[in-house]
């Protein structure tokens, strides 16, 4: 089993595009907002997007965050900015689907649940980090059913991921195959007006400059 395959953890960053935080009535935050997702909620490109009949309460509430999906090829620990980038070793993009009324109210305030459902992580093909020239200035998009909804440059990044990568490493080893999500732009549907969330039946398409497609359509649970 190679590091692309096994996903030991995956480390989240919330808010780190000023426009996402923005939109969510949120302040630009001034140390970078750590969270986890369950490696279980993990799928591929081309498999559906389940929401299970406990994200219809109290109302629809699943959402969408195209991310730069970032792949730790070695253990990592107390990395400096000038080790940070070398032990990356491959980047995919990813969607951080989130069930909003379970990331907000539902636990506590802590986002964990709301992000880990199962087939909440959707992820692209792992692409050699050699072969992208300069993973902080790649345009990304989401379209929904055809329709932009995201458009963005990960230049647009408050915390980079190097900054990252040293920050979550202080004291802390990252497991080779740790996939760390690194924030999602403006356009997601909970800033919509109204707010705009995943049914079944819709399609999210992701684009990432250099790394191909990511493409899931959305199906609900059956219900019991």
């Amino acid at each position: 089993m190679t590091v692309i395959d096994r996903v030991p953890a995956i480390w989240c960053i919330g808010r780190n595009y000023a426009d996402h935080a923005a939109e969510l009535g949120n302040q630009r935050p001034e140390r970078p907002l750590v969270f986890m997702k369950n490696p279980a909620s993990v799928i591929g490109d081309g498999e559906a997007i389940v929401i299970p009949e406990i994200c219809h309460f109290p109302q629809s509430q699943v959402d969408w965050e195209a991310e730069l999906g970032v792949v730790i090829g070695r253990d990592a620990c107390n990395l400096s900015v000038e080790e940070a980038m070398a032990c990356v070793s491959h980047f995919r993009i990813a969607n951080d689907v989130t069930a909003r009324w379970w990331q907000k109210e539902g636990s506590g305030g802590q986002f964990v649940r709301g992000k880990s459902f199962d087939t909440f992580c959707p992820v692209g093909p792992a692409v050699p980090a050699s072969t992208i020239a300069d993973p902080q200035a790649l345009a990304i998009e989401t379209r929904l059913n055809g329709e932009v909804v995201q458009s963005s440059n990960t230049s647009a990044m408050i915390f980079t991921i190097a900054e990252l990568l040293v920050e979550l490493t202080r004291g802390t080893t990252l497991l080779a195959g740790t996939l760390l999500l690194t924030g999602t732009p403006a356009g997601v549907g909970a800033g919509m007006t109204p707010p705009k969330f995943l049914e079944s039946g819709d399609v999210v398409e992701i684009e990432i400059e250099g790394l191909g497609r990511l493409r899931n359509t959305v199906e609900a649970a059956p219900r019991k």
